[in-house]
């Protein structure tokens, strides 16, 4: 190759994903940024001109990964010159300058409030001695800067997409870092999001995710604006109700799902347009995080157990077959033997299909890191966490073995990780589903499944038939069996 088609070819970027959804969300944007700016994907760090981390402070020990990956990418930039480092999200935003203080090899610096920014602050960095880093403080009032929905693209499937329809969070759990590297709830104009998801089904989505910090409090803020403005027609109501219809009610639009949303804001209205709207599935990740109201009010979540369990019991009344997810967080500091136990007695009464069990671990900045002379012996933690995943598995069990017998309408999602031979699809419940199937599918498509076997996390079952074929311009054939 001469030196001339050498300097022709784009560079290349690859981004690293830690953290939730809505980070994964923020790296599809970044992604979408650097391609609209002439960069290609790249298969590999060995093959990448640009390594983008895109962090997450959730864990105690998210700086110690970061900066072992700095270390790391710091010997991968000396092997070529031009190569760029990019270190954005969460972590980013909480540490500000330290990042660039501990790793002076690193080129940008972003945080949270400024994805869009991405291939501009690459470009400025080569004329810039040292690390560039712009860290906003709130998100700018422009919809391209406070929604990266706005933004291009490059989704990682062709049939379903993140759509997001708030950022920020106004909630102050003791044991939570969203709010300070989030910052307040901000809700994106209602005609926008349909919009946006209608663009989406005309590329061939068939399934969204409305993706917010707090989904269920949707539009509070864009409500009470109006009122301050001088609009004497605006009411106080809730919004997500008439966004999830209006959503599942685009044409193309086959599964609507959400994510996350707070126990203390959960309505009626939701649970009804969930039943009402067919689109919507019948799934509702509904987070615990402990049984005890003792520690439910330290951790400042504005509900009890017994009010979590009547709204739960209220949903099941009225959304049929709901499958119900949760999280829920071991040895929250001053947890007490009788406050775990009120945690697995709400556990078992809630009867939930799958559940996210997490170990405490305090976050810098947050209120519960301060709780130090109250956190939990870690021996006494771990057998804790041993009674709950017992609890959580029996019933997880339980319900899957009702689902033996019937038949299962899945989205295929390609050849199963561990056995390339079976594919994968998943319920509108979200259960994983691995079965055969006579004739090659496609990524995207629709098949019935009659359900033949239960495990805790996963179900088996055979192929009916093929109910629809992606549409999606990109098709990506799972191995013929």
């Amino acid at each position: 190759m001469s030196d001339q088609e050498a300097l022709a070819e784009p560079r290349r970027y690859i981004v690293r994903t830690y953290g939730c959804q809505m980070n994964e969300h923020d790296s599809e944007r970044i992604s979408g940024l650097l391609e609209a700016d002439g960069l290609v994907r790249a298969e590999s760090e060995s093959d990448a001109d640009v390594v983008v981390l895109n962090t997450c402070c959730i864990r105690e020990n998210a700086d110690n990964k970061l900066y072992g990956n700095l270390g790391h990418l710091k010997t991968w930039k000396s092997k070529k010159d031009g190569r760029q480092i990019v270190v954005s999200g969460c972590l980013a935003q909480k540490d500000q300058d330290l990042v660039a203080q501990r790793a002076g090899h690193v080129d940008v610096v972003m945080g949270t409030h400024n994805v869009h920014r991405a291939a501009e602050l690459l470009a400025e960095s080569s004329s810039v001695d040292g690390p560039l880093t712009e860290i906003l403080e709130a998100a700018v009032v422009d919809d391209h800067a406070m929604f990266p929905s706005a933004l291009p693209a490059r989704r990682e499937t062709s049939y379903n997409s993140w759509v997001t329809i708030q950022i920020g969070c106004d909630n102050n759990c003791a044991f939570c870092i969203v709010p300070a590297v989030r910052g307040d709830e901000m809700s994106r104009p209602y005609d926008d999001i349909v919009a946006e998801v209608r663009e989406l089904a005309a590329d061939g989505v068939t399934e969204v995710t409305l993706l917010g910090q707090n989904v269920n409090s949707y539009g509070r803020d864009l409500q009470l604006a109006s009122r301050q403005a001088g609009d004497a027609t605006a009411r106080l109501r809730p919004l997500f109700a008439d966004l999830l219809r209006d959503v599942g009610g685009v044409e193309g639009i086959r599964r609507v799902r959400f994510t996350s949303p707070h126990p203390k804001d959960m309505r009626p209205e939701t649970f009804a347009a969930m039943a009402e709207t067919p689109a919507v599935c019948e799934h509702l990740h509904y987070p615990l995080q402990a049984g005890s109201d003792r520690v439910l009010a330290l951790m400042h979540r504005g509900y009890t157990a017994s009010r979590y369990l009547d709204k739960l019991a209220e949903a099941r009344r009225i959304v049929t077959d709901l499958a119900v997810s949760t999280d829920i967080i071991v040895g929250f500091p001053g947890e007490t033997d009788d406050d775990f136990d009120r945690t697995l007695e709400v556990a078992a009464a809630a009867e939930y299909d799958y559940a996210y069990t997490f170990i405490f671990s305090p976050r810098e900045g947050t209120e519960a890191a301060a709780m130090e002379a109250h956190f939990v012996d870690p021996a006494v933690v771990a057998e804790r966490f041993e009674k709950l995943r017992v609890v959580v598995e029996r019933s997880a069990m339980r319900k899957h073995e009702d689902r033996v017998g019937r038949t299962e309408e899945v989205l295929v999602e390609g050849p199963s990780k561990k056995d390339p031979t079976v594919i994968s699809g998943r319920t509108r419940q979200n259960k994983l589903v691995h079965f055969s199937s006579p004739t090659p599918m496609r990524v995207g498509s629709y098949a019935t499944v009659e359900v033949t076997r239960a495990a805790p996390h996963h179900l088996f079952g055979e192929f009916i038939e093929q109910l629809s074929e992606p549409t999606h311009r990109v098709r990506i054939p799972v191995a013929s069996l």
